[in-house]
């Protein structure tokens, strides 16, 4: 361990309080200002949206700059569109709100990014445990991003303006943190772009499967997460109850994040994956037997942990797969997969939990999960799985 992945786990975990807030409240304040309740989430599309779209920019600053410079630059985006996002409420400008969140989304490719910066603060031999250690710093954003969202809400006249405002605090904070990390220096042949071209990257079974698995790990933690608060409203539950849930629903997602990595170290990568792909199974299930606080807490706590499985497993798997060389286009067309898979989650979520209720929503991401387990087998039969996963 070292000062540096310490501060790299804060910034994650304010990085997580940004996102945990964002899915708390923009589903909700799209609600209110959406011209048809279907529209709900697009706010929250948005920012997967733009980070989808920031992903190849992002890749090009990091090999330009450095991590460190473009961190800074994600975190002051951070800062404007939080900013732009308090405008917009006070304004009750739904169409402003969906354009700050995707301005936002630049930020979302870039604090995407810290689990990889991990794995280069580390030895070689301690890249899993690195990466599970910076994604556990997310209990910052498990603990601060509900009550954040809770506590400020009606801070101003305005609801959730208050919460927007705070945000652009957090991207402050985060700042000031970040100028304190030392990165390794940007070598001259990793800002040359040298290395195997893209297509050639991709075409390795390792770097699909951690591909497939990576996004729709993701995209079902997105779709069941982010329509959670819509439908915890539908069944006259308390927002305050909605922030308990996300709470412990990212407390799931981050907590294991101190031994994670240690369990893919002994266990191997691909069953620590399928037990993520059980845990998803066991969310889905307790979601399926009812409407009441424990159960949507039980399942939202489910869903963290194997989400944390599935995302730490397939972002290991992915170091196998690219050189330093190659890190900022490999590790650019990972969060671009995620990010359009989570935009078409998070639209998702939004028509279904509003038009067709969160049984069936919970019915529809059967089929993602199912795909995710037969992508681990299906890598796990092959040859060059010795010595390697």
């Amino acid at each position: 361990m070292n000062r540096n992945l310490w501060l790299l786990a804060i910034c994650q975990g304010l990085f997580l309080t940004n996102n945990v807030t964002f899915i708390a409240i923009n589903g909700l304040v799209g609600f209110s200002l959406a011209p048809l309740g279907w529209m709900a989430t697009l706010p929250v599309m948005g920012y997967v949206v733009g980070g989808a779209f920031s992903t190849g920019l992002v890749a090009k600053t990091q090999a330009r700059f450095g991590r460190k410079t473009s961190f800074q630059i994600g975190l002051a985006v951070a800062l404007a569109s939080a900013l732009l996002c308090a405008f917009a409420a006070a304004s009750h400008n739904f169409w402003l709100l969906c354009a700050a969140t995707l301005v936002a989304g630049y930020y979302n490719a870039n604090g995407n990014l810290y689990r990889f910066a991990a794995a280069e603060l580390a030895g070689s031999a301690f890249r899993e445990k690195a990466v599970s250690l910076v994604m556990a710093g997310g209990l910052i954003g498990a603990v601060a991003g509900p009550n954040l969202a809770a506590q400020t809400r009606t801070l101003t006249a305005v609801p959730f303006m208050g919460a927007y405002l705070a945000l652009a605090g957090v991207a402050l904070l985060s700042m000031a943190v970040l100028a304190l990390i030392t990165f390794p220096p940007l070598l001259a042949k990793q800002a040359a772009g040298v290395g195997r071209p893209l297509a050639e990257i991709m075409r390795q079974p390792t770097f699909i499967v951690a591909a497939v698995t990576g996004a729709l790990g993701f995209g079902v933690m997105n779709l069941l997460m982010a329509a959670t608060p819509l439908a915890m409203q539908q069944c006259n539950l308390a927002f305050s109850d909605a922030a308990l849930v996300l709470e412990w629903h990212v407390i799931g997602m981050f907590a294991p994040g101190f031994f994670t990595g240690h369990l893919i170290k002994r266990f191997g990568v691909l069953p620590i994956m399928g037990i993520g792909v059980m845990l998803n199974l066991a969310c889905i299930a307790v979601a399926l037997s009812g409407v009441d606080l424990h159960q949507f807490l039980l399942a939202l706590f489910l869903l963290g942990v194997g989400w944390n499985f599935l995302f730490t497993g397939s972002t290991t798997l992915s170091l196998q797969t690219y050189t330093a060389a190659e890190k900022d286009r490999a590790q650019g067309a990972l969060n671009f997969f995620v990010f359009a898979t989570t935009a078409v989650s998070s639209f998702a979520s939004g028509v279904l939990v509003t038009t067709q209720g969160w049984q069936l929503l919970n019915l529809g991401s059967l089929l993602p999960v199912v795909a995710t387990g037969a992508a681990i087998l299906w890598l796990a039969k092959q040859p060059i799985r010795k010595g390697m996963i």
